[in-house]
């Protein structure tokens, strides 16, 4: 028995234990129910666009035929857009890595491979240096060998501000990583660390007493808008600085790549690379993509890592084992054959309780995901990603070979980083004229041709073969900002959607060129934020059109006695409340749905409204558009609104216009029809479904009437706009006496 227990356990030691498991996302049942409940909603809509055909077919008068076209044009966008919806509900996937089995692989430091991480910045005065800083810092203090892992950070804005703000990180860096290991710290961001950590010490108040001096340092040169002598150090810190010239500006200046720290040095540090491409008018850069590429080839020169991990300059990681993780997939021989990245949810710190501007984007950063990684894999989203860098090279099966051998994905580089060589070789991959007659933005490395180049990366990418894998441990991997006022939040999505009409509008359409790549599901997947520019419309139509009616005493929706109300309210009731659940399972409160849904109706008159006009003109040369850096820069009275969830208008922008007039035309609708109603009780049945749509849209639009005749604070809407928006409304109403 003694022998045939010890045969049983060797022959269980011989096999692998596994590095990662999936699962159905949810039950069987929850699975079947949803499926169900889309084919009767599904017959539902198709009953409904009947409805509407036949309303076409026998119109009343124009007015009513005007009414129907509008309404049937509104519900075909809305019906597209719940359809789309249902490809990520049909095979959701929940995956669980194990990483303590990695240890039957890497035996030793050797084993594991190299890790190059890339951070994008641009204006060091709308992405504070130090926010960078405590990024690079938090990844750099990894659980990861330290000669295997390279941090390069991009400076788009060619700022000596962002360098010097790294050479003093890099300093700090000597005394931070070997604390983090000491004490097993977790949270190795050392501004999160520390305002989360009140237990004090005498190693950490020394460590505390470093960060506060290194944080002055770098906040009194951004103060001063130059980093003056009194700052600088040492020869070689001058040296590195002295290259900002008279003639250097963030539009044209040369190439400068700095080793700031070099593991072969130290062995407690991992290389630390400063880049800022060349720079000039003359030439186009391609924002982020152009960044990232340059960062592709100069780290192929250096140091060449197979595995990449992009993140933008605000997200920082929260998880020193993640890489252990990413690992657990890259290593499975099963699963890394065509695995191009792995990507984490986005997820934010220092939200208000409620999320009042629904900066979590649910649907984007986890929902569509899960439901995408059943498929072949959820849409690369711009940070917290970790690539293969073979990916960026061709497909599994159709390698593209780079234009010099340095940069060819299995190029070993066995020169130190800070020789002549490598850093001469660096500058100039790392110049404006070096993509010319290549094939980089096109066919190698991240893809050129819109401002979402994160979408289109990843789209292109699966529709070359490769699959990715979406990777959603218990405890959250990286943390990054959220706008903290509603006009860098609409602009944001502005700017999205934009780039996803240029890929719309593109050969590479996911409804054209996606359907033969990827397959219809899948392509499916991608057009769910396609939509997005298009839903301005019904958004509009069903903002304004009842309400008009409805203060005229005109109903455009059956009567309540009507069957096909019935109709309207399964519809309009089974798509809120599949939202509403799938929220509240995801462990979300009831308000936070309600911002979400509010924050949907006010970016469709907001961002995809104005990104569809900017995006027509552009397309007829009448305006171009650019890539406008976020800002991450919050006054203490901003956060103290943020905090007290009220909403910040503060700033004139005429995408306020479009909501305040809705908002004004739905309160008179509403009081209107309260009276009318009161004054002839018979007329209810009749108008009840426009109150219900002016009721709703009412109080969705409470945050916007405080703001407009309530606050008096600084986040109020400008006086300007609310005059404007009442001048349009009554503009509006003139014109609904003279329709209806």
């Amino acid at each position: 028995m003694m022998e045939e227990h010890t045969a049983r356990a060797a022959a269980a030691a011989a096999v692998p234990l596994p590095l990662h498991s999936e699962s159905p996302h949810i039950s069987r049942h929850a699975t079947a129910f949803n499926r169900v409940f889309a084919a009767f909603y599904a017959a539902a809509i198709l009953t409904l666009f009947f409805y509407h055909l036949a309303s076409l077919l026998y119109p009343a008068s124009f007015t009513s035929f005007f009414v129907s076209v509008l309404l049937f044009l509104s519900d075909v966008v809305l019906a597209l857009f719940w359809a789309v919806t249902q490809t990520n509900r049909m095979i959701p996937l929940r995956r669980r890595e194990f990483p303590g089995n990695l240890e039957q692989l890497l035996k030793q430091d050797s084993d594991f491979p190299a890790l190059d991480v890339f951070i994008c910045t641009a204006d060091p005065y709308k992405e504070p240096p130090m926010n960078v800083v405590n990024t690079a810092l938090s990844v750099m203090a990894y659980e990861y060998p330290t000669q295997k892992l390279s941090v390069y950070v991009s400076d788009d804005g060619g700022s000596a501000l962002t360098l010097f703000a790294f050479i003093e990180a890099a300093r700090f860096a000597g005394e931070w990583l070997p604390f983090c290991r000491r004490n097993g710290v977790v949270e190795r961001n050392p501004d999160a660390f520390f305002a989360s950590n009140k237990d004090s010490n005498s190693e950490k108040e020394k460590i505390k007493i470093m960060y506060e001096q290194m944080k002055m340092r770098v906040e009194n040169a951004l103060a001063k808008g130059k980093v003056e002598d009194e700052f600088i150090d040492g020869e070689e810190e001058r040296m590195g600085l002295d290259k900002w010239t008279k003639s250097f500006t963030p539009r044209n200046h040369p190439p400068i790549i700095q080793v700031l720290s070099e593991s072969s040095k130290n062995k407690d540090m991992p290389n630390l690379i400063y880049v800022s491409r060349e720079k000039n008018a003359a030439s186009h850069h391609h924002f982020k993509a152009g960044a990232l590429n340059a960062l592709l080839r100069v780290s192929a020169v250096m140091t060449n890592a197979p595995i990449i991990l992009t993140l933008d300059c605000d997200t920082y990681s929260n998880d020193p084992q993640t890489p252990s993780r990413v690992l657990c997939y890259f290593l499975d021989p099963k699963v890394a054959t065509n695995l191009s990245y792995i990507q984490f949810p986005q997820r934010f710190h220092g939200l208000s309780k409620n999320d009042i501007y629904a900066s979590e984007y649910k649907r984007l950063y986890l929902f569509n995901p899960v439901g995408m990684d059943g498929l072949l894999g959820p849409a690369y989203l711009g940070t917290g990603c970790f690539f293969a860098r073979r990916s960026f090279f061709g497909g599994p099966s159709s390698f593209e070979a780079p234009e010099l051998s340095n940069l060819h994905p299995n190029h070993v580089v066995e020169t130190p980083i800070k020789s002549r060589e490598v850093l001469d070789l660096a500058c100039v991959v790392a110049g404006c004229e070096y993509e010319t007659h290549t094939k980089w933005g096109s066919k190698l490395g991240f893809r050129y041709g819109s401002l979402v180049e994160d979408y289109f990366t990843g789209y292109l990418l699966q529709s070359e073969g490769w699959r990715s894998i979406f990777c959603n441990p218990d405890r959250v991997a990286f943390y990054g900002d959220a706008p903290m006022n509603l006009l860098d939040a609409v602009n944001q999505v502005k700017r999205w959607v934009i780039g996803l009409l240029e890929v719309t509008f593109s050969k590479y359409s996911p409804v054209t060129f996606g359907v033969r790549s990827i397959g219809l599901l899948m392509s499916l997947s991608y057009c769910h934020n396609l939509l997005w520019s298009f839903l301005f419309f019904p958004v509009s139509v069903y903002a304004f059109l009842p309400q008009l009616a409805l203060i005229n005493g005109v109903s455009i929706f059956p009567k309540v006695s009507n069957p096909w109300f019935v109709l309207y309210a399964f519809l309009c009731l089974g798509a809120y409340g599949q939202d509403l659940v799938e929220f509240l399972l995801d462990g979300n409160a009831l308000k936070k749905w309600w911002n979400d849904q509010r924050i949907w109706s006010i970016r469709s008159l907001s961002s995809y409204l104005f990104a569809s006009i900017e995006f027509s003109l552009k397309s007829l040369g009448v305006s171009g558009f650019g890539f406008n850096v976020t800002s991450k820069v919050v006054g203490q009275e901003q956060s103290k609104r943020y905090e007290q969830e009220l909403f910040e208008f503060g700033a004139s922008s005429p995408m306020f216009v479009p909501m305040a007039t809705a908002a004004t035309v739905n309160l008179v609708g509403f009081g209107g029809g309260v009276i009318r109603i009161w004054r002839s009780r018979g007329v209810w049945e009749e108008l009840f479904g426009q109150m219900v749509v002016a009721g709703f849209v009412v109080a969705n639009c409470w945050p916007l009437y405080e703001a407009m005749a309530f606050r008096k604070d600084g986040g109020k809407l400008p006086p300007k706009i609310t005059f404007l928006s009442f001048f349009l409304a009554l503009l509006l109403c003139s014109f609904a006496a003279f329709l209806f």
